[in-house]
């Protein structure tokens, strides 16, 4: 490199001085020999569980999806994206992964790129090996990334809750240690734009000791964090309102469906990864029963391991709720393998037994949907071609569109069907008329279906929760039977 050339860093900094977003190349690995094996085993893919197709090599379209899904996380990130790339090998390179042929082909299309859009970032689908990284750098002489590296970036600029922050930070620690010899002269990278985002290097003379320390401290404070939650949850059971998580892969319109189903104002964003902190608030079902609902973070094929453990006390929010409304784009292509990569990290964080309502979302972007909700309402025959696993089906699944409200009366009958905490009776009560309270707590809080007036008294038939039963002991008349 002459000093006439501008480094890697110094291209950062021009593309931060304001004149416009980052530019990046995409690339992405398919390995042959793993197709290969993969027609080999087709015959036994009626055995796979979800995790099994989770771990499934892939083929070129598979890499090809990937490679497209990681354009959309560069986006969310805030870059440009110049061209896409995908080597097929029969094996991955120890040096650079993708092999000095297509280092070659990647360095003249940055030269290519230089007069326009000078190229800032590589970015590469599967995780690199910090030997891998080292070397890409010294010879594109760029900045280079991968999948994982991107996702914490884009979850560091996503996080606003000090919990989030410290889980963001937690990752990005544990992913650099191992990479601590790998930077050399690029680690005081603060602040440097995509992938450098959260806390990064402070300084050269950063070691392990240092790091270790910080990983130690921000553990005690996520201790704190989810001793906290601990007692909000104690606190929650013991008033019994039913937990009900909204899961699903990113982008599947679960802040949507949480906002039209609270009433609330929580951000909805088409880019990637919009929600990162949970929110939680009261619902109100059609038995008046009341429950508690929180949107979380969205979940991704290859998520980084590190990812889910920084995240555990978030996702405690799934692990600890009474019901997961696991929400799918049901108009996406893609819905078939982002189901099964949801279902395969529920199984990951101990979550797959808790009962599940498959939400088939933007049914009013699939075509004929008409015709779909005419022969099959509750939407049984699309999960099924969905969930492609008889084995794996969920308590049920309701076709609904989050922006248009279409099928949520059906949704919210079904959650109060399938919820089992607080469950609703018929009863009837007997009130004095001058006992304005009971009669009003039975209208708040319950579902009134006739009320007959004798004398001095007022004898109400209602479905009531069973916490409102049991404060109500007193009027009980009769209990003719359990309806949900």
């Amino acid at each position: 490199m002459t000093d006439k050339e501008p480094s890697a860093k110094s291209r950062m900094h021009v593309t931060e001085s304001g004149q416009g977003p980052e530019t990046v190349i995409l690339v992405g690995l398919h390995l042959t020999s793993e197709h290969r094996k993969e027609h080999r085993n087709e015959h036994r893919k009626e055995h796979r569980t979800p995790a099994d197709r989770k771990k499934q090599p892939a083929s070129l379209a598979a890499t090809e999806e990937s490679l497209e899904e990681l354009a959309s996380l560069a986006f969310t990130a805030g870059a440009k994206v110049a061209a896409r790339e995908i080597q097929s090998r029969p094996k991955v390179d120890s040096a650079t992964q993708i092999g000095s042929g297509k280092v070659d082909e990647l360095k003249a299309l940055i030269l290519f790129h230089e007069a326009t859009h000078p190229v800032t970032t590589v970015i590469f689908d599967r995780e690199l090996s910090p030997t891998q990284q080292r070397n890409l750098e010294k010879a594109l002489d760029v900045k280079v990334l991968d999948r994982t590296q991107l996702i914490l970036d884009i979850f560091a600029l996503r996080a606003r809750t000090r919990e989030g922050k410290l889980q963001v930070e937690l990752a990005q620690l544990n992913y650099l240690l191992p990479r601590l010899t790998g930077h050399g002269a690029a680690m005081s990278r603060l602040g440097g734009g995509i992938g450098t985002r959260g806390p990064g290097e402070t300084k050269l003379e950063t070691d392990r000791r240092r790091i270790h320390s910080r990983i130690a401290a921000i553990g005690r404070d996520l201790e704190k964090v989810r001793g906290g939650r601990s007692t909000q949850r104690r606190q929650r059971q013991a008033v019994p309102l039913a937990t009900i998580a909204l899961v699903g892969y990113t982008n599947a319109g679960k802040s949507t469906l949480f906002n039209r189903l609270t009433g609330s104002a929580v951000l909805a964003d088409a880019k990637m990864f919009a929600t990162l902190d949970p929110t939680v608030r009261h619902i109100t079902l059609p038995s008046n029963r009341r429950a508690l609902a929180s949107d979380t973070v969205g979940f991704i094929r290859n998520l980084p391991t590190t990812l889910v453990k920084a995240f555990r006390a978030t996702l405690e929010e799934v692990m600890e709720a009474d019901l997961l409304l696991h929400v799918v784009d049901a108009s996406s292509p893609h819905a078939p393998e982002q189901t099964a990569h949801v279902m395969a990290t529920l199984q990951e964080i101990g979550a797959d037994r808790t009962p599940q309502i498959l939400v088939l979302n933007k049914i009013d972007q699939i075509p004929g949907v008409d015709q779909i909700s005419g022969n099959d309402p509750g939407g049984a025959a699309l999960a099924r071609r969905i969930l492609q696993d008889p084995d794996h089906q969920p308590a049920a699944a309701v076709a609904v569109s989050a922006r248009t409200g279409d099928g949520f009366a059906q949704l919210l009958q079904k959650i109060d069907q399938t919820l089992s905490l607080d469950p609703v009776t018929r009863c009837t009560f007997r009130f004095p008329i001058a006992e304005g309270a009971g009669i009003n707590l039975l209208h708040e809080r319950a579902k009134v279906i006739a009320t007959r007036y004798s004398g001095e008294d007022c004898e109400i038939d209602a479905e009531v929760p069973d916490s409102i039963r049991r404060r109500l002991l007193a009027n009980l008349v009769c209990l003719p039977g359990n309806l949900v």
